[in-house]
């Protein structure tokens, strides 16, 4: 193996490594020993690779993060738009569920990394608002303050997941009858993309 392809394998391992804890323990609940033992590697590597844990961290939205994060959509139909939009972070949210803990963590906590990752979200979010104002003024959508709206929005897609603690409330239910993870996902979607629609009150 050349010593690029060496070097990006093992960037990876770091990476999927923290990712992993970050979710489990949070970034201060984690060290750089912890990284490197789940990754198998030397001490020495993260500080060679990526100079320090706080860069892992950034390194973990910057490798993962999906393209559509910084996509630009035309506005010419906004229902349209919001209905991608909200596919689109529905399925990166079923993609990348310890990547969205870890988001989850940080804007609780209000971490001093909050800003960068804003950063490098912020077109997403922009997006958003203009695809709410584009849908308000052409009366396909219903809302009385954007600011509320997009917090709404915004906090459906990060904040709502499937989590075991609340499956006590559903031990009733037939395991036998539980869906695929391909049914999932277009559950998970056609749900979310309701549920947001009709708290606009779309007219789509």
């Amino acid at each position: 193996m050349k010593p690029e392809a060496q070097g990006k394998d093992v960037k990876l391992k770091i990476l999927n490594a923290a990712k992993k804890l970050f979710a489990k323990k949070g970034f201060e609940g984690t060290t750089v020993r912890q990284i490197c033992d789940e990754a198998g590697v030397a001490l020495a590597l993260v500080s060679y690779h990526f100079g320090g844990k706080e860069n892992v961290f950034y390194a973990l939205f910057e490798t993962f993060a999906p393209a559509f994060l910084a996509a630009e959509y035309d506005l010419e139909n906004p229902g349209q738009d919001l209905q991608a939009f909200v596919r689109e972070f529905a399925l990166f949210r079923l993609a990348e569920p310890e990547l969205i803990n870890i988001l989850q963590q940080e804007v609780m906590m209000e971490s001093p990394r909050l800003e960068k990752l804003q950063s490098i979200i912020y077109v997403l979010w922009r997006q958003l608002r203009l695809i709410l104002e584009a849908g308000k003024a052409r009366g396909q959508f219903e809302f009385d303050s954007t600011r509320h709206t997009v917090h709404f929005i915004v906090g459906t897609l990060v904040f709502s997941r499937s989590s075991p603690f609340l499956d006590p409330v559903f031990q009733d239910e037939n395991e036998s009858n539980q869906p695929t993870a391909a049914e999932t996902e277009k559950i998970v979607v056609e749900l979310t993309t309701k549920f947001i629609l009709n708290g606009i009150k779309s007219k789509i």
